[in-house]
Parts: C-alpha cells; sequence; structure tokens
C-alpha cells in the first residue's frame, strides 16, 4: 500500500512549508526526463523522414503525439511554477462538485473513447466552497492521471462523510492486469515509481493550494486517489460558508486562471494563425493553430479543446457542422468568431448571440478578455 497526503496549511499560498531543496531538484530532474523521452523518439522519427523521405500515416501520428507530450510536460512544468511563485490569488465560491465533475466528463467523453476507457460516475450531490478555476484544472488533472494508469475502466465517486460534515471524491481504476499482479511488495515498486509522474505532482501540488487533503492507496493492481474537502455547504454548516465564500467569481490576472485550457485557432491565413496566438499566449493557454475548418473537424474528433477561435471568413456550412456536432454533446461550448472589420466586440448572449466576436482590428485590445469570459462561463 502506497499512501501521499497533503495536508492543509495555515498559509495558503506558495510552496508547502519545509519544501526542500531536494523536493524541487526531483522536480526539474522528472521535467527533464519527461521532456527529453518522447523529443529524443520524435527526432528519431524525423531522421528517418529525412532519410527516407517519407512518412506513413501511423508514424506522423506518432511523431505528433511525442511532440505533444513534450508540450504537454511543459505545461505542467510552468503550472507548477507559477503555485511555487506565491502569485496566485484564490476567489472562494460555492460550487456544485458533482455538477463539476460531470461538466469535466462529459467534455472529455470523445478522448475517453478513443482511448478505449469507460468511466462511470457515481456522485451525491454536495456543494463546496472553492476557487472555480482550481477546481477546473484539479479534476482535469486528475482524469490526466487516471488515463495515463488505467487499463479499461474508470470509476469516479463522490459520497458525504458524516463526521467531519466533508465532501469526498473518489477517482479509482485497475493500473495492472489481475494476471500480472505480484504478491511480492519488492517487485510492485517500480509500477508505484510511475505513478509519480508529474502530473501527479501537478495534483498533489493543486490539492495542497486548494487545502484539500489528497491520499492516493496502491493495492495489488488496483488503485484510487482521494480529495477531501473540508469546506463543505450542509445544513450545519451553511451559515459559516455563507460567510466565507464570495458572491461572484472574482479573478486576478496574476494568477492567469486559466493556464493550462486548451485553444483551436482556425485560420486559413497564416498571419491570422499568428496575431491569435501572439494575443493571447500571456494567459498560459495551451494553443494550437490549423489552417481549415477540415482540419479542425479532424483535430477534434479524439479529443475537444476548451473553446475554438475561427477566422470569420471560413463560415459555412463545414464550420456550421463542426458547431453543430459539438453543441450536440457540450451546448455551452465557446467558440469566437474573428470578424473581418471593426475594432468592436461582442459576448456569447448578448443580444442572442451564439457565439463570441471580436473585430480583427481589436484582437489584441479584446480577445484576452472575451476569451477569459467564453472559458470561464463553462467552468
Amino acid at each position: 500500500m502506497d499512501a501521499s497526503d497533503i495536508k492543509r496549511s495555515s498559509a495558503p499560498h506558495g510552496p508547502p512549508q519545509g519544501a526542500d531543496d531536494d523536493r524541487w531538484r526531483e522536480l526539474v530532474s522528472a521535467v527533464g526526463s519527461e521532456i527529453a523521452m518522447p523529443l529524443s523518439a520524435a527526432l528519431e522519427r524525423i531522421h528517418a523522414l529525412t532519410t527516407s523521405g517519407r512518412i506513413d500515416r501511423a508514424s506522423l501520428r506518432a511523431l505528433r503525439d511525442e511532440v505533444e507530450s513534450a508540450r504537454r510536460t511543459g505545461m505542467i512544468a510552468q503550472q507548477l511554477a507559477r503555485f511555487a511563485s506565491g502569485r496566485l490569488r484564490q476567489s472562494h465560491e460555492r460550487l456544485p462538485l458533482a455538477q463539476t465533475l460531470q461538466a469535466v466528463l462529459a467534455h472529455r467523453t470523445r478522448e475517453t473513447e478513443a482511448r478505449g476507457i469507460g468511466v462511470t460516475p457515481t456522485l451525491k450531490a454536495a456543494d463546496v466552497i472553492v476557487d472555480a478555476s482550481l477546481l477546473f484544472s484539479l479534476l482535469n488533472t486528475l482524469l490526466d492521471w487516471a488515463l495515463a494508469h488505467a487499463r479499461s475502466h474508470i470509476d469516479f465517486a463522490i459520497d458525504l462523510k458524516t463526521w467531519p460534515a466533508h465532501a469526498r471524491l473518489v477517482c479509482s481504476f485497475a493500473h495492472q492486469p489481475a494476471d500480472q499482479v505480484s504478491d511480492n511488495a519488492a517487485t510492485a515498486l517500480p509500477a508505484t515509481a510511475e505513478l509519480d509522474s508529474l502530473t501527479w505532482r501537478l495534483l498533489e501540488q493543486t490539492a495542497w493550494t486548494m487545502g484539500l487533503p489528497l491520499v492516493r492507496t496502491v493495492q495489488g493492481g488496483d488503485l484510487s486517489a482521494s480529495l477531501e474537502f473540508p469546506r463543505t455547504v450542509s445544513d450545519e454548516l451553511e451559515g459559516v460558508s455563507a460567510i466565507e465564500s464570495d458572491s461572484g467569481f472574482a479573478m486576478s490576472t496574476n494568477s492567469k486562471p486559466l493556464a493550462g485550457s486548451h485553444v483551436l485557432v482556425v485560420a486559413s491565413r497564416r498571419e491570422m494563425r499568428l496575431r491569435v496566438r501572439d494575443a493571447i499566449r500571456h494567459m498560459g493557454l495551451i494553443i494550437d493553430l490549423v489552417a481549415s475548418v477540415e482540419e479542425a473537424t479532424d483535430f477534434c474528433r479524439d479529443g475537444l479543446p476548451h473553446a475554438i477561435i475561427v477566422e470569420g471568413i471560413l463560415h459555412g456550412e463545414r464550420l456550421n457542422q463542426l458547431r453543430a456536432g459539438i453543441s450536440a454533446e457540450l451546448p455551452e461550448f465557446p467558440f469566437i468568431e474573428i470578424i473581418e472589420e471593426g475594432a468592436g466586440f461582442q459576448m456569447s448572449g448578448a443580444n442572442g448571440a451564439a457565439m463570441g466576436r471580436v473585430g480583427r482590428d481589436a484582437i489584441e485590445s479584446a480577445l484576452p478578455s472575451v476569451l477569459m469570459f467564453e472559458l470561464s462561463r463553462t467552468l
């Protein structure tokens, strides 16, 4: 059995008190390793491509996956550095935990299905007092970690502890086939060590920052991670929670509250793709660029980004089909259109607008705010 407990500290920001240099040296080493391995494999493929002049579809997909893995590691390192800086600001509010988890799982249905992983949620209703953007990040990181290790199925459960009255979220799955599980604990250690990936470290740090105890248990081939929410709204705590929570969703620009969110930019003109990328790159987002609606459709087939920004001149039947397909799964999915002329902007919902809009002359000044609004309303 392996357990890791992240305890709540009186200091709400920054790395855990008493964290020594060894811990950060290990993290830096892990970052280097998790970036170097996929990039080395990608480099070998590129050498093979330059030698033969050809690359098949499977190798191209593998090359993309390897580069994406290295990029994801870099993003995790940035998020860990953001937590360590101590500049993150939290805005606590009352949120429905089960509903938020359901939204995350719904958003990533295509990804789980593409990987052949079944997901079963058994969720009791519970309201918790947390920062909305951090909860969004926490749940996605938990799912990332589970997807990296689950064999075929992941179970999510939310229940309520009677004393203390805390909501508890448990993610469990089999990480080894039953016929490969050893009774010898010593031989199981390497498999357990593999679970301590950078994604797990990010999950630990996010939970610590939010003040949520996190416990991981490995028993044979079965694995579970449990998160406890000390600030759970209940009949006994209703008055206290109402005082402690904020009435609105306030965010600090220093916190980069949506860092790690994934945005797809669809524009036929290279200069437009680069303008949009440069306008939002300071937000800490994962940004992908494609040149056509067909490429966007193919990109979304195995997993959806969190928002799509599309060049207005691409508006047409194919874009309508892409929007309709995504909206059938996620009715509130954010689309933002870059219209060809003007310096104005419009949020979705204003005057019945189905998507946000930003004039070409307002990309640098208005697009970050519109994107933040569209992403935050889906949290």
